[in-house]
């Protein structure tokens, strides 16, 4: 599968989540709410952490929700992105059980701040100390449902 293809895959995931919406309305406060059914995220968290409309959500806006995920600014951003980019992003989300993309951030800050680094040392760095040892697990938890 092409490495754009699998972030496809995932946004339509969220998508298809999102579209298990269910609105009730509170007898107290007279507002609506959402519930959902979801089977591949943990979407009430997403839409909370990042503060999304849950009324007019399309496929495009799951998509650009997505690119935010794995650490990209847009879509656009990610579909341009080079292959090493797109990796890292696909080990990113994978692996945020055990490191969030928050953490990863300050991580790597950290290590770029002593030396300058390209994305396909950020590869190798994020590969060597989060995929392949054990031991690691994210105080933010996983949007992805077990």
């Amino acid at each position: 599968m092409p490495q754009i293809d699998y972030f496809k895959a995932q946004a339509k995931k969220l998508f298809k989540d999102y579209r298990t919406q269910s609105t009730y309305k509170d007898e107290v406060d007279g507002f609506d709410y959402f519930t959902y059914s979801p089977q591949y995220l943990d979407i009430d968290r997403i839409f909370i952490e990042y503060d999304w409309d849950e009324e007019n959500f399309t496929l495009m806006k799951a998509q650009h929700l997505f690119a935010l995920l794995v650490g990209f600014e847009r879509w656009g951003d990610l579909v341009q992105a080079s292959s090493d980019e797109l990796e890292l992003a696909k080990l990113l989300w994978e692996n945020q059980h055990k490191i969030h993309l928050e953490e990863w951030g300050d991580y790597i800050s950290q290590v770029e701040a002593v030396n300058g680094i390209t994305a396909r040392e950020r590869l190798d760095v994020f590969t060597n100390v989060f995929v392949k040892a054990d031991g690691h697990s994210s105080t933010f938890g996983d949007y992805r449902l077990k």
